[in-house]
C-alpha cells in the first residue's frame, strides 16, 4: 500500500566531500519522496566541531545540485521545521535532555574519559564486554572535585529482561536484547548532542516518517528506538541500505578510494544522468533494466526492490552508461557540457557551430567528456602531428598523387558540407580506378594525423575548409 505523503531526509555530516554512499542515500530518499508526493529534507548534522566546515557544507550542496537532487526543505529552503543545521538547535536538545533527567530516564555522568578507558581495559583483560556500571546513578549533585559543567548526559537503559525489535523495510525483523545495550552518552558536557540522540529529536520534530540510511547504522537503531519509547514518541519506519564496495571489494571509503568523491566524476567527464543511473543500481534493481532515466526511477522505485547484498563499484560499467547517455541526451546539452573540457585545453569553443555535429560524430567512440574533448581537440587546433606509422603507410608517392587531386577538387567546392565532400573522394577514386579507402585514408591521415576518425566527409566538415586545406598542404610538402 502506498504511503501517504512521506517525509524523508538526507542528513550528512559536513566533514568533507559528498560521498557516493551518501549520494545513493540521498537518491533513494529523493525517489521515494517524489514517487509518493512526499517531502525530501536536507539536514546538516554539523556537530563534529573539529571537522565540520563551511567548505564541506558547500561541497555537499554542490554535489547534490550537480546530481539534480533538489530538496524541498533545508539550507536555502527554510521551512516550518527548521533550522536545518544541528548546531542551530542546541536549545532543543538541552530541553529534551532535561525532561528525560527529570523523569529518571537519563542522568548526569561525571566519569571522565580516562576513568572509562581504564574500566574498559579491565573488562578487556577479563574477556568481557564493557558496560557502564551505574557509577553516577542517583547523584543529585556533582561528586567531590567535579563540577556540573563537567557532566555528560547518559540515557538510562531499563533494567531486567527485555528486547527491542523493529521490522526493517530491507532486512526484515531485527531484534536485540536489553542486555546488549549500554547506558549510552546522549550529550557531551559542552551541550553537543551525539548522533543517536540528536537525530531522534530532529527526526521526530521534523515529522520524518521513514529513515533510510546505510547498513552501518543498524546497531544505532536500537538505542534510538529506546529513546523514542522513553519520550513516548512513535518511531519512523527504517530501511537500511546495503554497503557499496570498491573495486577491491572493500567498503568504499574516502581514504582508499578516490572514486568515492561524487565531484571527481564531474571533473573527469561523467555526466550526472549516468552517475545517478549507475548509483541507483548499486543495491536496487528493476528487472533487467540497465539504462534507467530519472523519470523511470521515480516511477519504479520502492524499498521492496532494495537488496541486502553489497554493490560493487565497476568503473567500466559506469563509463558504458555514460556512453549510452551521450546518445540519449540532446546533442546540444552534451555540447554545452563539453565546452569546459575544451576550454581546459585552451580552445575557445563556446558558441562554435561545430560543437553539436562533433558530439554526434564522436559519441559512439567516447566514454567520458574528457575523452571526447581529447579527440575533439584535433578539430580545434591549428595544424596536426602525424603518426609516423600512419604516414608511412598512407602518404607514400602513389597516395600523394591522389591527395593532390583531392585537394584541387576540395578547394573548388562551392559548399563545404558532407555530401559534396564525400563526393570528392568518390570522384577521385573512380577516376583513378581505386577503392574509396585509397583516397579517404590519405586524407584522414593528413587531416587528423592518424587513421581513426568519423566518416571522411564529417571529418573534413568539422576541421573546416581553410584548416583542412592547410593540413593537406603540409602533408604534401612533407612528401616532397
Amino acid at each position: 500500500m502506498a504511503p501517504s505523503k512521506p517525509r524523508v531526509r538526507f542528513a550528512p555530516s559536513p566533514t568533507g566531500y559528498l560521498h557516493i554512499g551518501g549520494a545513493r542515500t540521498a537518491l533513494f530518499n529523493y525517489l521515494y519522496a517524489r514517487r509518493y508526493g512526499g517531502t525530501f529534507i536536507l539536514r546538516m548534522e554539523d556537530t563534529d566541531q573539529e571537522r565540520s566546515t563551511p567548505e564541506s557544507v558547500k561541497a555537499i550542496l554542490d554535489g547534490l545540485n550537480w546530481l539534480g537532487l533538489d530538496w524541498d526543505e533545508g539550507p536555502g529552503k527554510e521551512g516550518a521545521y527548521g533550522p536545518y543545521f544541528q548546531t542551530q538547535r542546541l536549545d532543543t536538545y538541552r530541553a529534551h535532555a532535561d525532561q528525560l533527567i527529570s523523569e529518571g530516564k537519563a542522568f548526569r555522568c561525571y566519569c571522565t574519559r580516562e576513568e572509562i578507558a581504564l574500566r574498559r581495559e579491565v573488562a578487556d583483560k577479563e574477556n568481557r564486554a564493557y558496560r557502564y556500571e551505574g557509577t553516577c546513578y542517583g547523584l543529585t549533585a556533582p561528586p567531590a572535585g567535579k563540577k556540573l559543567e563537567d557532566a555528560v548526559i547518559r540515557f538510562r537503559m531499563p533494567t531486567g529482561d527485555g528486547e527491542v525489535s523493529y521490522d526493517d523495510k530491507v532486512l526484515g525483523v531485527i531484534t536485540k536484547p536489553y542486555s546488549d545495550l549500554d547506558d549510552w552518552v546522549m550529550m557531551r558536557a559542552d551541550g553537543i548532542p551525539l548522533y543517536n540522540y540528536g537525530c531522534v529529536i530532529d527526526d521526530h520534530l521534523m515529522d520524518i516518517t521513514l529513515v533510510a540510511r546505510g547498513q552501518e547504522h543498524i546497531n544505532s537503531t536500537f538505542p534510538q528506538l529506546m529513546l523514542y519509547k522513553a519520550l513516548g514518541w512513535t518511531p519512523p519506519a527504517f530501511a537500511h541500505l546495503p554497503l557499496i564496495l570498491g573495486p577491491d571489494r572493500e567498503k568504499l571509503s574516502k581514504r582508499k578510494h578516490p572514486e568515492a568523491d561524487v565531484m571527481l566524476h564531474a571533473r573527469t567527464g561523467i555526466m550526472p544522468e549516468a552517475l545517478l543511473n549507475f548509483v541507483v543500481r548499486l543495491g536496487w534493481g528493476h528487472g533487467n533494466d540497465e539504462v534507467i532515466s530519472r523519470e523511470q526511477m521515480v516511477e519504479w522505485f520502492d524499498f521492496d526492490g532494495v537488496g541486502s547484498t553489497s554493490g560493487v563499484w565497476n568503473p567500466e560499467k559506469l563509463q558504458w552508461l555514460n556512453q549510452q547517455w551521450f546518445k540519449l541526451l540532446p546533442p546540444a546539452l552534451v555540447a554545452e557540457r563539453l565546452v569546459p573540457f575544451l576550454e581546459a585545453r585552451g580552445f575557445q569553443a563556446r558558441g562554435d557551430a561545430r560543437l553539436e555535429p562533433l558530439v554526434v560524430a564522436l559519441r559512439e567512440r567516447s566514454r567520458t567528456l574528457d575523452e571526447m574533448a581529447n579527440t575533439a581537440s584535433i578539430y580545434f587546433r591549428t595544424g596536426v602531428t602525424l603518426d609516423e606509422k600512419a604516414a608511412a603507410k598512407h602518404l607514400g608517392a602513389d597516395s600523394l598523387g591522389l591527395l593532390r587531386q583531392a585537394r584541387e577538387k576540395l578547394e573548388a567546392l562551392p559548399a563545404w558540407t558532407v555530401e559534396p565532400l564525400d563526393g570528392v573522394v568518390k570522384a577521385v577514386s573512380e577516376a583513378a580506378s581505386v577503392g574509396m579507402g585509397k583516397v579517404a585514408q590519405p586524407l584522414r591521415v593528413a587531416i587528423t594525423g592518424n587513421t581513426t576518425s568519423p566518416g571522411i566527409g564529417e571529418t573534413l566538415l568539422l576541421v573546416g575548409r581553410e584548416e583542412a586545406l592547410r593540413r593537406i598542404d603540409a602533408a604534401l610538402a612533407r612528401g616532397g
